[in-house]
């Protein structure tokens, strides 16, 4: 069975690390019609997923996600297409919510007192 795995390391911590990973599961609902199922731990989360031809499971925790995937036959034959929307799809997420691509708050404007 061909399988894929993406792991990403990131500087969420736990309590952002799970909203990243509900929209994601949110996502992945919508647009790919998975069934998944959260398994919420102390230290790690896992949200199970699965339709027709695949299955995987998305391990969260305060410093990583581990994605492993196993595709059926019939899907290995999109292994490649199937990776990159994947790897995209967690990508994006991550810089959304990376401290470096929070918008700078601007600098209050000064008033000017009229003599």
């Amino acid at each position: 069975m061909p399988a894929i795995q993406v792991q990403r390391e990131h500087q969420l911590g736990m309590a952002q690390a799970r909203r990243m990973a509900a929209q994601w599961q949110a996502r992945v609902e919508q647009e790919f019609d998975m069934r998944c199922t959260v398994d919420k731990g102390k230290a790690q989360d896992s949200i199970a997923f699965e339709r027709p031809g695949l299955k995987g499971c998305l391990l969260v925790s305060a410093s990583a996600f581990d994605l492993q995937v196993q595709l059926g036959l019939l899907m290995g034959v999109f292994k490649q297409r199937i990776e990159s929307e994947i790897i995209d799809n967690l990508d994006q997420l991550l810089s959304e919510h990376a401290p470096e691509s929070r918008p700078k708050p601007k600098p209050k404007a000064r008033s000017r007192a009229k003599a």
